[in-house]
């Protein structure tokens, strides 16, 4: 698992499962710092649940993202997850796609 450059336009990051989704998301927010030249796409695939910090951490990082004009978007998301997004309303700030729409997402924006 790491970070490829397989998609036009976008960073494709595949997540670990906590605890060291924390530090792969932190370790993307360096690698940008403030100078992001393309969207980001985090899959989910690996990841059953997030802690609190993880959830921060992407946050600060859809900041970044969006303070250079890209996002970030979230793909296959575990329904025990997208269910915190949802509770907490965080499914309004996140971009969360499945898999087959990622391609569609990241070029139609």
């Amino acid at each position: 698992m790491g970070t490829r450059n397989s998609l036009k336009n976008a960073v494709l990051v595949d997540l670990p499962p906590e605890p060291k989704m924390r530090d792969k998301i932190r370790a993307v927010a360096e690698s940008f710092n403030s100078r992001a030249d393309r969207d980001v796409v985090m899959d989910f695939s690996s990841v059953g649940i997030m802690a609190t910090p993880s959830i921060s951490g992407l946050l600060g990082l859809r900041k970044l993202l969006a303070d250079s004009g890209h996002r970030l978007i979230l793909r296959n998301v575990a329904s025990a997850t997208r269910g915190i997004f949802t509770v907490t309303g965080l499914d309004a700030i996140f971009d969360l796609v499945e898999d087959k729409l990622v391609d569609s997402a990241v070029l139609e924006s």
